[in-house]
């Protein structure tokens, strides 16, 4: 087909028009036909009067995990789907992500033996999320997450295992697991893919090379040289990067191997998706149903129908920062993220355009994050490990630093006084260094040069050296360390209760006694790393109730509108269950929206 003229760059409402009107002329006189992934729609020789028009029974906006799983389940179900993603690339942040998903009550927590029971979930999450999410959407999200993985383990390759000892991040609240209760995929072969493997979303760090790690022994691996069960990990994940080699697979696990389970289940389920095609807008009858999307699709605009609903999960807004500026706490930016690139909260403006209300704006799914020049990295055992603290501007801890991530963060916004700019620095010791892995730089190896060219990391060989360089009090900092190293001597953090909860032990030395999480500082040189308000992704989206449909700002529905994902106010409310609180209700609200769909389209 012959590329249309683009309304992209028309000065006024005249070019505009004059611009749609030449499109129009053109595809009149135009036939073709354009390739979708594994699908070949044929278009009709006079367009329609916007564009291009294809109906099917459900659009779904986002090729994530929450968008796969929706467009999979309503493909399940008998109708016609389409998905259509933005980026050129398929999983969205799933594929970058450790892929832990937190379904209670699951089969494959039941079959491992953990004594889980939906009283039990109920009470949990009711607790965690307090007055801040419905209950409808708790019960909705607890009574249909089983479910789902179930339905998953049916219509994809995907297996998934228990991850044991990954503690729910509140195990002394009613009904919260100690050993854990998440489950992640096991190891998929991505070459069942074929073709279709190079348009897989990279991970957020690349996997060292000679090693297939799951996302539940990456806490083995960081102990590694201190550790008999690290070492036993680290050749365990050896032993499966070469079994695969030795049988020509390209092993994948963790974020990668969910996203492409998913995308295998779709081309098996005969489902196209179109990359490359991002949200325009939506479509609403004269009723206020919504009856279809506009997207963009090689240089042309494309009317694309939908018969029974449309599915938007098309990520958040951590990208967009005028909309961060706008709607989240100082200081913010669009620099600190590790949520893919193209989640600029196309879908919530969409939505907002269409009347709906939002939730939960303010808030992401935080975690303490270093600065390091070629992108942000998200800290999860790097300050938890004994031997360092976090400190604030004035030297002093603010924080258990062992705390859920999300926590941390929301600490941290409250410690700091000034909008324009955080202070936070994350304090180590030598011994720290020669220990524990850190990032991908193993122990005792030297820190590259470049983080210290930015000022991410700083040395010295005394404290008051350390604070002088990074601009604390001086004095301050070297008696924060000495309390602190006191606390790590009688095994008890008076001051912010370090080690308190099982989830604190997650990941620690169990080998330092007799607090793991408590080290002493002592051993020069001594390190500061800078520490900003990081996230994995906004939390915050389209209001929706337990149906996963979009809700207006006064309650009502918008009817044939759904939402999933980050895309929608999380269920989670501000706070965060347990590993995989993002993923599992994300392809969770997918399933229910598509089964509604599917459940109510004789009535449409």
């Amino acid at each position: 087909m012959l590329p249309a003229p683009s309304v992209k760059g028309a000065s006024n409402n005249g070019d505009l028009m004059r611009n749609a009107q030449s499109r129009r002329q053109l595809l009149k006189n135009t036939a073709g036909v354009m390739v979708g992934a594994g699908t070949i729609a044929t278009l009709g020789s006079t367009a329609s009067a916007l564009e291009n028009e294809q109906e099917y029974d459900v659009l779904v906006v986002g090729c994530g995990a929450a968008g796969m799983a929706a467009a999979l389940t309503a493909a399940k179900r008998g109708m016609r789907v389409l998905v259509v993603e933005k980026a050129s690339k398929f999983g969205g942040s799933c594929a970058r992500s450790g892929a832990g998903i937190w379904i209670r009550n699951n089969s494959v927590i039941l079959a491992a033996g953990v004594p889980d029971s939906p009283a039990k979930a109920a009470a949990y999450l009711a607790k965690v999320v307090g007055k801040d999410v419905t209950p409808e959407r708790q019960t909705s999200f607890l009574s249909n997450g089983p479910a789902l993985l179930d339905f998953l383990i049916r219509n994809t390759p995907l297996r998934f295992h228990f991850m044991e000892g990954y503690s729910d991040y509140y195990p002394e609240l009613p009904g919260g697991m100690a050993n854990g209760s998440s489950v992640e995929p096991n190891a998929i072969n991505g070459k069942i893919l074929g073709d279709e493997l190079k348009n897989l979303n990279g991970p957020y760090i690349p996997i060292p090379p000679g090693i297939i790690p799951y996302s539940s022994e990456y806490k083995w691996l960081t102990l590694a040289l201190v550790s008999a069960q690290g070492v036993a990990t680290a050749a365990k994940a050896a032993a499966r990067f070469a079994k695969g080699l030795l049988l020509g697979e390209k092993l994948l696990t963790m974020g990668q191997a969910l996203a492409a389970g998913l995308r295998k289940g779709l081309i098996e389920a005969n489902v196209p998706v179109w990359l490359e095609a991002p949200l325009l807008d939506l479509k609403f009858d004269a009723a206020g149903r919504a009856t279809g999307i506009t997207v963009e699709k090689d240089g042309q605009e494309y009317l694309l129908k939908a018969k029974h609903g449309v599915i938007i999960a098309s990520g958040g807004f951590e990208h967009n920062l005028s909309m961060r500026r706008q709607y989240q706490q100082q200081p913010i930016g669009v620099d600190w993220t590790v949520g893919t690139e193209t989640n600029t909260g196309d879908g919530i403006q969409a939505g907002i355009r269409a009347g709906a209300g939002l939730e939960l704006m303010n808030d992401a799914w935080w975690g303490p994050s270093i600065p390091l020049p070629r992108g942000p990295y998200f800290c999860l055992a790097e300050r938890t490990l004994p031997g360092c603290i976090m400190v604030n501007g004035q030297g002093q801890r603010f924080v258990n630093e062992a705390a859920p991530y999300h926590d941390v963060v929301h600490q941290m916004y409250k410690d700091n006084k000034n909008p324009e700019e955080m202070t936070v620095w994350m304090i180590a010791d030598q011994h720290y260094r020669n220990r524990y892995l850190f990032r991908n730089i193993p122990p005792a190896i030297h820190l590259p040069e470049e983080w210290f060219d930015a000022g991410a990391a700083f040395k010295a060989w005394t404290l008051e050296g350390l604070a002088k360089k990074i601009g604390i009090p001086e004095e301050t900092l070297s008696e924060t360390v000495s309390r602190f190293n006191s606390f790590a001597e009688t095994g008890e953090d008076l001051d912010f209760g370090r080690g308190n909860s099982a989830y604190d032990h997650y990941y620690t030395d169990p080998s330092v006694k007799p607090n793991s999480c408590l080290g002493r500082l002592w051993l020069p040189p001594f390190y500061a790393f800078k520490v900003v308000a990081g996230d994995l992704g906004t939390k915050g989206g389209l209001r929706t109730d337990g149906e996963a449909r979009v809700l207006r700002a006064d309650g009502t529905i918008i009817e044939g509108l759904y939402a999933a994902g980050n895309s929608s106010a999380s269920v989670m409310g501000h706070s965060y269950a347990g590993n995989g609180s993002t993923l599992g209700p994300a392809m969770t609200f997918g399933f229910i929206a598509a089964n509604h769909i599917a459940d109510n389209r004789s009535q449409d």
